[in-house]
């Protein structure tokens, strides 16, 4: 081990895992990554679900059975399941959460990703899971597509602690900083404790690149010298806007009244391509008050092999400028890239969910026909 994950935390990077299973709570794994590797939250999406209930697990049948016998729909058995496992992570976290006074010690849990697009239901939709988990340390996971944007603001209004998920753009990371800020001087407005309205914003990395990088190839010439470099300097760009916004007086003033800063969260950071550093994400984006979410095997692969060298964020504001330029000169539409990888985003989690739903009816299903 190269200690590379306490480096990190040093530094002020929050190491959360970017995954969640009932196998791994009743192991006891969590619980040792909390200990041995200085995991501090959890991210889950539609995906990760779908991968540990749809893999036929034994740990969840019991459960299934009983949701059988009692009739219910296949939607309410997925959202029983789901918090069911968000909330005994929240448990076993929440050492970490009182330790940190509520800074980390977080686990995510996302609206149903079919409301996407629509305002109103995903208020209801985060509202209710809330309610559902009943833990402190819950995150609601909302999309920052244009619909998502209203809707982080009346949650965040509401007292509830958000996770943005799904920001491509720097442009829409700026509407949900904006959202961030008007949710919580309108929770001001409503009398609450500003100081208990925690949020991060998820600000992807990989699939940036994987999208660019693509483009850049069938260009061709000079342009495929620029590939794999686009996803670090989004990010870092991201980063300055951060520190703009979380530095002006409209900002002072709400800190004033206890509110805490809506930290970067860098997600996708699993490498794509083969040819690139297995802890390229990670590494490079190192920079005080974020949180990287990792996938296990990116998580074992910094224990095993990275190399942190302190801030590789701030250093690097002129560089990433200069490579969105000439990646933008050479004749990639950034504008494009950023709607076709929200829209694929918001495509993907929705066929997990209903390949989760399409499992979930099946198995309830065969318990109900079972004599």
């Amino acid at each position: 081990m190269t200690d590379a994950l306490k480096r990190l935390t040093d530094e002020g990077v929050a190491i959360w895992l970017d995954d969640l299973s009932r196998d791994r709570l009743n192991s006891g794994n969590l619980a040792e990554l909390v200990q041995s590797k200085h995991v501090v939250g959890v991210t889950t999406n539609p995906t990760i679900f779908q991968k540990a209930i749809g893999g036929g697990s034994a740990a969840y049948q019991g459960q299934l059975r009983d949701l059988a016998v009692r009739k219910v729909t296949t939607d309410e058995a997925v959202r029983m399941i789901t918090t069911s496992d968000v909330r005994d992570a929240a448990d076993v976290l929440r050492p970490v959460y009182d330790a940190s006074n509520g800074r980390d010690g977080r686990v995510s849990i996302e609206v149903d990703p079919r409301l996407a697009h629509e305002t109103a239901a995903t208020v209801a939709e985060a509202k209710q899971l809330w309610w559902l988990v009943d833990r402190p340390n819950v995150f609601i996971k909302i999309p920052a597509t244009e619909a998502g944007l209203p809707a982080i603001t009346a949650v965040l209004a509401k007292g509830i602690s958000v996770n943005v998920t799904l920001i491509f753009s720097l442009a829409r990371y700026r509407a949900v900083m904006d959202a961030y800020l008007t949710g919580l001087e309108q929770a001001k407005s409503a009398g609450l404790d500003l100081s208990s309205i925690e949020s991060v914003a998820s600000f992807f990395v990989s699939r940036v690149d994987t999208e660019i990088d693509k483009r850049l190839e069938k260009i061709g010439g000079d342009a495929k010298e620029l590939r794999s470099k686009a996803a670090l300097a989004n990010a870092r760009l991201a980063y300055q806007a951060y520190e703009e916004v979380f530095s002006s007086d409209r900002w002072k003033a709400l800190e004033a009244a206890g509110a805490k800063p809506q930290r970067p969260l860098w997600a996708s950071t699993g490498v794509k391509d083969p040819a690139l550093p297995d802890t390229l994400y990670v590494t490079e984006l190192v920079a005080q008050g974020t949180v990287n979410t990792m996938p296990e095997a990116t998580l074992d692969a910094t224990d095993d092999h990275g190399v942190v060298t302190g801030d590789t964020i701030t250093v690097n504001y002129a560089d990433a400028k200069a490579v969105m330029d000439a990646i933008a000169a050479a004749g990639v539409d950034y504008d494009d890239v950023v709607q076709v990888l929200e829209d694929e985003g918001v495509e993907k989690f929705a066929v997990s969910w209903n390949e989760l739903l399409d499992t979930v009816t099946a198995s309830l299903a065969s318990f109900a026909d079972e004599k």
